[in-house]
């Protein structure tokens, strides 16, 4: 068992809340989640963690287990790290804990059915800059209608001979004993003798449905839209709610960093000297810039509101031009003798080579560590 500390793991006090817990996951689990850290190694291990210290501090009897006995009180609980999503069933039970599900007893009941889902929807680069309407795919699941979601051929179910019909089944080690769901039933207290035909014992069919979502404007790569209403449907015949997850396409000549846009700006090297006024490429069209004389390579000009409005605020950010200056990859003879004229021209400030007389003051400074 790799021994580390649950609480140090989601950097919280042993006194925190379970709101203060809660917050302390999603913001943990978002922070190393793969989807964001896909080939790290580190960040997987560290999201596994945290899905594990969460299950045990989230619920109260294994949180007082813990603080009472370690991870020993807790062998044979069911709460050790195990997959990549640390005991989540799949990708919907993530989002139910980042969103939660409703308040009052609808929204717990649609917890344990899990009814809600989730679905990508790839936007080009544009499209997220001003937003569109994009047509959504996506799958849901409702009670069978055959079996009407029994998942029996005959609508009967028996009690499971493993637990009972409890759902749990029990281990005892030493003077403590554990409870787990039941393998054979799945937590349901019962199983199928005859299963249906169409659903093949599930009591769920699935169903494709689609409808056209309106992309607010400035939405970013990884955003979550809720959509009310179009998740699963449950046996009570309540619905849950569907989790649009935007990815945005790369594009060739921008780069975004939040409400901020970036442009790689070849200057050429004589402009850079000289300097001058060139045009390019925004947002929303052409716009002049000044080069001033002198100007250094990766430097900076900004352009302000000339960004990405704000997904909430719909106030926008600014535009980082990033120049690159460029050199000829061929000259003629006679570019080149205008070139050594020109360096000729300079005198003592070319050849005496300025940079020399600074890197003679570092060397003597390292001298002087050793010396002094």
């Amino acid at each position: 068992m790799e021994e580390f500390d649950y609480y140090e793991i989601l950097d919280i006090h042993k006194t925190a809340t379970g709101d203060e817990i809660k917050r302390a996951y999603r913001k943990m689990a978002m922070k190393y989640h793969p989807d964001k850290n896909q080939g790290d190694a580190e960040a997987e291990n560290m999201f596994k963690r945290i899905n594990e210290a969460y299950q045990v501090l989230s619920d109260e009897s294994k949180r007082s287990l813990y603080d009472r006995y370690g991870k020993a009180g807790l062998q044979g609980g069911g709460s050790g790290g195990g997959g990549g999503f640390g005991g989540f069933e799949d990708f919907a039970d993530i989002f139910d804990s980042f969103f939660g599900g409703g308040g009052g007893g609808g929204g717990s009941r649609r917890r344990r059915e899990n009814l809600d889902i989730a679905v990508e929807l790839h936007v080009e680069f544009l499209e997220a800059i001003f937003g569109c309407k994009k047509e959504v795919k996506y799958r849901y699941e409702k009670p069978c209608e055959t079996c009407d979601g029994s998942g029996s051929k005959d609508g009967k179910r028996e009690s499971c001979s493993m637990c009972g019909g409890k759902g749990q089944v029990f281990q005892r080690q030493g003077f403590m004993t554990f409870s787990q769901t039941c393998p054979q039933c799945g937590g349901t207290g019962s199983t199928i003798k005859d299963k249906c035909s169409k659903c093949r014992g599930t009591g769920k069919t699935q169903v494709d449905e689609s409808f056209t979502l309106d992309i607010p404007e400035g939405i970013d790569d990884g955003n979550r839209l809720r959509v009310a209403g179009r998740g699963s449907i449950g046996a009570s015949g309540s619905r849950g709610d569907l989790y649009v997850v935007v990815r945005v396409k790369e594009d060739p000549v921008f780069i975004r960093h939040e409400d901020d846009i970036y442009v790689e700006v070849p200057v050429f090297f004589t402009m850079a000297a000289l300097g001058g006024k060139i045009t390019i490429p925004t947002l929303r069209g052409e716009k002049e810039i000044t080069i001033k004389p002198g100007i250094r390579d990766k430097e900076h000009i900004m352009i302000r509101n000339e960004g990405v409005a704000n997904v909430h605020t719909g106030d926008k950010g600014n535009m980082i031009a990033q120049v690159k200056i460029t050199y000829p990859q061929k000259m003629s003879d006679e570019q080149e003798g205008l070139l050594k004229k020109l360096h000729e021209s300079f005198g003592q400030d070319a050849v005496n080579e300025p940079h020399k007389g600074a890197f003679e003051e570092v060397v003597d400074k390292i001298k002087k560590w050793f010396t002094e």
